[in-house]
């Protein structure tokens, strides 16, 4: 812990407040205030923060020696600002924001005023409950801060559990564009791939009640196989039909996506286009493959059915 328990103020008591909150509590801090405006915010510090009462931020920013922001990033300028201009924050006062977008340019109305200011991301998806707190264990930060307060944000990071990443300044959004591609697009992928394993089972017969595939169970190894490979050995992980060059088998695919998910059609095509690009720049797909299945994708969309003969 910080050589000293600070006096912890709260601004956004959302999923990542709430549980950050909750974490530097069991490491000793003293968690003074929150503000949360929603139903769901009072209800996330009243199970993670029992005790802990609430208050508007301009009475959470007096009242601590750490103020944390946990606000959504289009929000958090106008936050800063409102809380400096109004002489909520102080000289002297740490200031700190969540955002992975920002760094500390967006801080700059509290360091006018004399606070110390720093950025501290944790690289996690929350849920905003109990379940997060074992998972901050050993969690990236992306962090950034002037080196006076460089320290203090080495020590807050070891007490949330995790272990610090030092972001330059003109990186940050480049950071945050990495992490939000990689974890919130994966979120998206995989809830198409269940509603494309889910018509497995509508289109089947069977007695009321069965389920033929269950899209969870189906995908669960395979995707997590398949990240820890992805993980360990980048692009040399990838498997299926574009690096084996299975023309046929991506125009089968690309016909039945189409009549069963037509939602799903553009990201297959964008994500299959995006792998065939990968694997015939490092060679391992003949030219003449790669232009076959790459034609295929290209009229994906094209109002002709795909079974249909086409020139490739």
């Amino acid at each position: 812990m910080t050589a000293t328990p600070l006096r912890v103020g709260v601004v956004g008591a959302g999923r990542v407040g709430s549980v950050l909150a909750a974490r530097l509590r069991a490491a000793g801090h003293e968690i003074v205030t929150v503000a949360g405006e929603s139903d769901a915010s009072r209800g996330r510090a009243a199970a993670l923060l029992p005790g802990v009462p609430m208050a508007k931020p301009s009475a959470v920013a007096r009242a601590c020696d750490l103020l944390l922001l946990t606000v959504p990033d289009d929000m958090l300028a106008n936050v800063v600002a409102m809380l400096s201009a109004s002489g909520a924050i102080r000289e002297g006062q740490y200031v700190a924001h969540t955002s992975g977008r920002h760094g500390l340019d967006v801080l700059a109305p509290a360091a006018e005023v004399g606070a110390r200011v720093l950025a501290l991301h944790p690289a996690m998806t929350f849920t905003g409950t109990e379940v997060d707190l074992p998972r901050l264990g050993g969690c990236v930060f992306g962090v950034t801060a002037d080196e006076g307060e460089r320290a203090l944000t080495e020590s807050l990071v070891a007490d949330l559990g995790g272990r610090p990443m030092w972001v330059p300044e003109d990186r940050r959004t480049l950071y945050h564009a990495g992490l939000a591609h990689g974890a919130n697009h994966l979120v998206t992928l995989v809830a198409q791939a269940m509603e494309l394993l889910s018509a497995v089972s509508e289109g089947a017969g069977g007695a009321d009640g069965d389920m033929v595939v269950d899209p969870a169970a189906t995908l669960r190894p395979l995707l997590t196989a398949a990240l820890d490979n992805a993980l360990a050995q980048g692009d040399s992980a990838l498997t299926g039909p574009i690096v084996r060059g299975d023309v046929e088998t991506v125009r089968a695919h690309l016909i039945e996506v189409a009549a069963n998910a037509p939602h799903t059609l553009a990201s297959y095509v964008a994500m299959a286009r995006a792998t065939l690009d990968r694997v015939v720049t490092d060679g391992r797909l003949l030219p003449i493959r790669a232009a076959r299945i790459a034609a295929l994708l290209d009229a994906a969309e094209d109002p002709a059915p795909l079974d249909e003969p086409r020139p490739l």
